[in-house]
C-alpha cells in the first residue's frame, strides 16, 4: 500500500518551499548556469527569446515565469528543465507525482507530435535523471534520430512500435524494455498500434565546472 508522506507524522518530508522564495531559488540555479556558460544576459535572452529586463526579473526573483518561459530558457542553456528545480527542495529523497499530473514538457520529439510528461526529477551527486512518460497517438510521426549524451531504459506499457537503435531495430510489446547507450541514433521508427504508451528513463553524468 502506497502512502503519502504528509499523512505519516512521524516522516518530515521537507517543508513546501514559499513561492518568494521558489522564484528566487530558480532566478539564481538559472544566472548560475548562465555564468557557468559565460553568457551575458543579452546573449541568453536572445537565444530564449526574451527581453533582458525579464530575464533580469526571473534571475533576481522578482517575477514568476510561467513553464513555457523556464523551457524556453532551458533549452536556450542546454540543461533539463528540472535542473532549475535542484536548489528548492530541503529533500530530495523522494519525487511523488500523482496520477495524470506529471509536467508537460517539450523535447525535440515534440515536434514530431511526441507527448513528454516528466515524472519527476534527480540531480544528485555526479547523476542527472530524468523520467518521462511519452506517448504517441495518430497525430504522431516516427521519429528515429534522437542522440543525446547518457543511457537510457524505456518499457512499453502499451500499443506497439519498431524502435531503433543504431542500425538495429525492435519491435516493442506491452511489458518489452530497452536499456542503450542514448548517444547512438534512436527512437520509434515505425508505429504499429497506436496510442503507444511507454516509460523512459534517461540518465546522463552530471556535468561539472571543469567539464
Amino acid at each position: 500500500m502506497t502512502q503519502d508522506a504528509t499523512d505519516n507524522p512521524t516522516e518530515d518530508p521537507g517543508e513546501a518551499t514559499p513561492p518568494q522564495k521558489l522564484e528566487a531559488a530558480i532566478g539564481a540555479e538559472i544566472r548560475r548556469q548562465r555564468k557557468r556558460q559565460d553568457m551575458t544576459m543579452a546573449m541568453l535572452a536572445d537565444a530564449a527569446g526574451l527581453s533582458q529586463g525579464m530575464l533580469s526579473k526571473i534571475e533576481t526573483g522578482q517575477t514568476s515565469p510561467s513553464l513555457a518561459t523556464l523551457a524556453s530558457v532551458a533549452e536556450a542553456l542546454a540543461v533539463p528543465l528540472s535542473s532549475f528545480f535542484s536548489a528548492t527542495e530541503q529533500s530530495r529523497d523522494v519525487s511523488y507525482v500523482p496520477k495524470g499530473q506529471g509536467i508537460g514538457i517539450d523535447r525535440r520529439g515534440t515536434r514530431a507530435g511526441h507527448l513528454y510528461h516528466l515524472l519527476g526529477h534527480s540531480v544528485r551527486g555526479a547523476l542527472e535523471m530524468e523520467p518521462y512518460l511519452i506517448k504517441l497517438d495518430e497525430g504522431s510521426e516516427p521519429y528515429d534520430e534522437f542522440r543525446h549524451e547518457g543511457m537510457e531504459f524505456i518499457h512499453m506499457l502499451s500499443g506497439k512500435v519498431n524502435y531503433r537503435h543504431g542500425d538495429r531495430y525492435y519491435t516493442l510489446n506491452p511489458g518489452d524494455s530497452l536499456f542503450f547507450d542514448s548517444m547512438s541514433p534512436h527512437g520509434p521508427s515505425e508505429l504499429l498500434e497506436l496510442p503507444a504508451i511507454y516509460l523512459s528513463v534517461i540518465a546522463a553524468r552530471t556535468k561539472s565546472d571543469d567539464d
